[in-house]
């Protein structure tokens, strides 16, 4: 089982986001003591037997925790849970607050893996982006953690900017392998209903790019980073040779998770899922007060089926059939490779050793495919 943690303080909210975060810090104490009741509440949802492999905090920006708070957390997780010891424990940082203090802070706690939101290394994208970093932090981050031993390195990367180039996005990607870090995780821009960003373009201020451009941009990344030695081994996220992100590949695979904090979700691994308020003011409270403040949800077959494919689908392991059929049955893995099969003639889906995957053209429109599997 893994363990998620949503912090969900932000200095500044970028323009594109629409994760539940707080630019106040009014609750944050009472936030730190709510997560620390959370985490006691919820020991007992873990099976009998069962370890905590692998540790994200989330956010939010969770470098805006202190070196104490984050002690404080970790006290007690490790008072309470027990851990495999060889898992990846990994924190999102915004570049500018990796400081060589607080690298040196990061290195003295359990943390062994950092994913940074880089976004963009030119300054006018991060400007309209409203990120709070320059791209000299990034540089010197990068440099502070690995004075502390900590290189296992990932960025994030955002494409299909309004009016950004070719040249733009191959500089940005040729920027990040000169860093030689071995993760990235690139997306393009989504106008998410209700951002600053969704808004500019209702007001006709801001032109989302062509879909032409866009599919050129994720060519050019997915031939730079190949290039490189990057496996693409998951649509938005490449790695270099077995330096995936074991906790993100954990949600693609179907292993339970528990999540805690403000809207933060829980998956039981079997057809149960949770997730919390979305409102610091309400989970802090209910928490203070002994209980939490979630519901539940249980999956139905066809809802686990389409999740199943969504998921497993997106990575370069594909859809294992034999798993399949052991989950659903016979007569599903029949329906399956029924509705592949137009996907198949067109070279969008390869089936061999008894395993469904996208093909580099099927990368492109996956979206379209994975529906057509749903029928």
């Amino acid at each position: 089982m893994n363990l998620y943690l949503h912090i969900p303080f932000c200095a500044s909210r970028c323009s594109y986001c629409d994760f539940y975060t707080q630019t106040g810090s009014r609750l944050r104490r009472d936030f730190i003591n709510a997560l620390i009741r959370e985490l006691h509440l919820r020991r007992g949802e873990l099976p009998d037997g069962a370890f905590i492999e692998h540790i994200y905090f989330g956010g939010g920006t969770p470098s805006l925790l202190t070196p104490d708070e984050l002690t404080r957390i970790f006290a007690t997780i490790t008072s309470l849970y027990p851990l495999t010891g060889s898992g990846e424990v990994t924190i999102e940082c915004n570049p500018d607050d990796v400081t060589a203090d607080y690298a040196q802070a990061l290195g003295t706690l359990p943390i062994n893996r950092v994913s940074m939101g880089v976004q963009s290394f030119h300054s006018d994208d991060l400007s309209f982006l409203n990120r709070r970093h320059s791209a000299e932090q990034v540089f010197s981050a990068v440099e502070a953690l690995r004075h502390q031993g900590i290189d296992n390195l990932s960025l994030d990367l955002i494409y299909g900017l309004p009016g950004q180039t070719e040249e733009r996005w191959l500089a940005n990607i040729r920027t990040f392998l000169s860093l030689s870090v071995p993760h990235l995780s690139a997306y393009h821009l989504i106008y998410e209903e209700g951002t600053a960003l969704t808004r500019l373009v209702e007001r006709g201020k801001v032109h989302p790019v062509s879909e032409d451009d866009s599919l050129r941009f994720f060519e050019l990344l997915i031939s730079e980073l190949k290039t490189a030695g990057y496996e693409h081994y998951e649509i938005s996220n490449f790695a270099l040779p077995n330096r995936y992100a074991r906790h993100n590949t954990g949600y693609w695979q179907g292993v339970p998770y528990l999540g805690l904090g403000p809207s933060a979700h829980s998956f039981d691994g079997v057809r149960t899922r949770s997730h919390n308020v979305a409102s610091l003011a309400r989970y802090t409270k209910a928490l203070l007060d002994g209980k939490r403040d979630y519901e539940t949800e249980y999956l139905s077959d066809e809802e686990l089926q389409h999740e199943y494919i969504l998921t497993r689908l997106r990575t370069q392991w594909g859809i294992p059939l034999a798993d399949y059929t052991a989950r659903f049955g016979e007569h599903a893995t029949s329906l399956l490779l029924q509705a592949a099969k137009e996907h198949l003639n067109r070279d969008q889906l390869t089936y061999s050793e008894n395993t469904l995957r996208l093909t580099p053209s099927g990368i492109f429109v996956s979206d379209g495919i994975i529906a057509d599997l749903f029928q």
